[in-house]
């Protein structure tokens, strides 16, 4: 029989990747009290909102692009990087809209993304061992002792990180940044070829539709969705301490929210069915993903589903696939099938990144574009061959011109791995990089939409 479901219900539970070994347990306690009385960093209305969007794009009537860093820093937070990977989004958003004539949900792996689980506590260097790095709200990146050893303030600087990186995407999203007639200052010094060009043509043709609407009394005064966007914020469930503490009860309608994030989700080494992770987010309304890799089966996948979506809401499930580019085609198919069967509502959407990652050479971890492009394209394929809508892509990217994932059209090789290699975790692709793969999905979602049309 089920436990009856609390915020904090999930400590009864089997609970994996989170740090047990703080110094101090008092003071964890003493920093988890503080949290639950600092003031939401979301809304419960804002995590409803996102589900009737995404229950757009579950009938296959929007796309879904979430993307930011793989973890966030104390480092490197500032203006320039919040407002960077804002508009690389807004970059994608555009051209995936043109091309597939469908609204574009915009979710952000930003203001909280900040914990990594590891495949191993310890890491050993030069025959000193010391516990892993975990992620600026946990521990810092330094290999001393001092460093490694967990810290419970930090999550209090997290928190504040996140409170002030919601308040820049809000005057970013609501304040002109985003109006469409700044469409030629998005350009983040691209290239003059490759993707880069092909925005810049994109641009041009988005402005003379400008300048036909303004002409004919559509302007940004007159429908002010012109000169705003909605974007959302969402990361890993992993500290379930922190994310129970930021769990508020909805007093319009009984229901619970956490208010970490206004979309969470479980990873792929988190979901276990009778674990902690699926125990905390199966009580919370607000809408949610699941990673899938290359080893779940259908018998993995349909229990998780009913557990966590036992009402079939729509908008409420995502399945992020991570499956890794030589395996998407063969594991993905029977996922799909499985689920359709089921009856389940679900959003698929892609992960290329961590399937893909590799040790180069020079022992930079990276991930090739052209594995992860292929992934992509795999992806979509299954989709439209299963009868199911390829919902959306979820990246590990940055506004920044880093030099981290080799390949692509400005060609990163090995060799330049060093010279902008700025992760505190898992390669990112960059600017060039991301909308490169956005003009790629693009196009599939144009030749999906014309051949939908010419069957109607």
């Amino acid at each position: 029989m089920s436990i009856r479901w609390t915020p904090e219900s999930w400590r009864s539970k089997p609970v994996a990747h989170m740090p047990t070994d703080y110094p101090d347990a008092r003071a964890l306690t003493a920093v988890e009290d503080e949290l639950r009385a600092m003031p939401p960093l979301v809304f419960a209305g804002e995590a409803r909102t996102l589900t009737s969007k995404l229950a757009q794009v579950e009938k296959g009537e929007a796309f879904l692009l979430q993307g930011g860093d793989c973890a966030e820093s104390f480092k490197e937070f500032s203006t320039d990087n919040i407002r960077d990977t804002f508009r690389l989004i807004l970059q994608m958003a555009v051209v995936l809209t043109f091309a597939g004539r469908k609204p574009v949900v915009k979710v952000g792996r930003i203001a909280g993304q900040f914990a990594k689980p590891r495949s191993s506590p310890v890491e050993e260097i030069g025959g000193v061992e010391l516990p892993s790095y975990r992620g600026d709200n946990i521990n810092g990146s330094g290999f001393t002792l001092e460093e490694r050893l967990p810290d419970p303030q930090r999550l209090i600087k997290a928190y504040n990180q996140s409170a002030s990186t919601l308040n820049l995407l809000r005057a970013f999203a609501s304040g002109g940044y985003a109006d469409l007639y700044n469409i030629h200052r998005w350009t983040l010094g691209f290239a003059d070829n490759g993707a880069g060009a092909q925005y810049r043509e994109l641009a041009d043709k988005i402005t003379e539709a400008l300048a036909f609407m303004e002409a004919v009394g559509v302007t940004p005064e007159t429908h002010p969705d012109l000169s705003r966007v909605e974007v959302f914020t969402s990361h890993e469930a992993l500290l379930l301490n922190v994310e129970s503490a930021l769990t508020r009860l909805d007093g319009g309608s009984g229901e619970w929210f956490d208010t970490s994030a206004h979309m969470l989700w479980i990873g792929e080494r988190t979901r276990q069915l009778d674990g902690a992770h699926v125990e905390f987010m199966r009580g919370i309304k607000n809408p949610i993903g699941v990673k899938c890799g290359p080893t779940m089966e259908p018998d993995d996948l349909l229990p998780l589903l009913d557990k966590l979506n036992p009402d079939n809401i729509s908008g409420r499930m995502t399945v992020i696939g991570r499956f890794g580019h030589d395996k998407v085609g063969k594991r993905l198919p029977n996922l799909m099938k499985a689920v359709k069967d089921s009856g389940h509502k679900v959003i698929w959407s892609i992960d290329p990144m961590h399937g893909n990652t590799l040790k180069a050479d020079n022992g930079y971890k990276t991930r090739p574009f052209d594995r992860i492009m292929t992934e992509v394209r795999t992806f979509i394929d299954v989709a439209e061959a299963e009868g199911v809508h390829p919902g959306g892509v979820h990246l590990e990217m940055t506004g920044q011109n880093v030099t981290e994932c080799i390949g692509g059209a400005t060609a990163v090789t090995e060799d330049d791995l060093s010279s902008r290699y700025h992760t505190h975790c898992d390669p990112r692709l960059n600017a060039d990089q991301a909308l490169e793969l956005a003009f790629l999905v693009a196009e599939r979602l144009k030749v999906g939409r014309l051949n939908q049309s010419r069957a109607a």
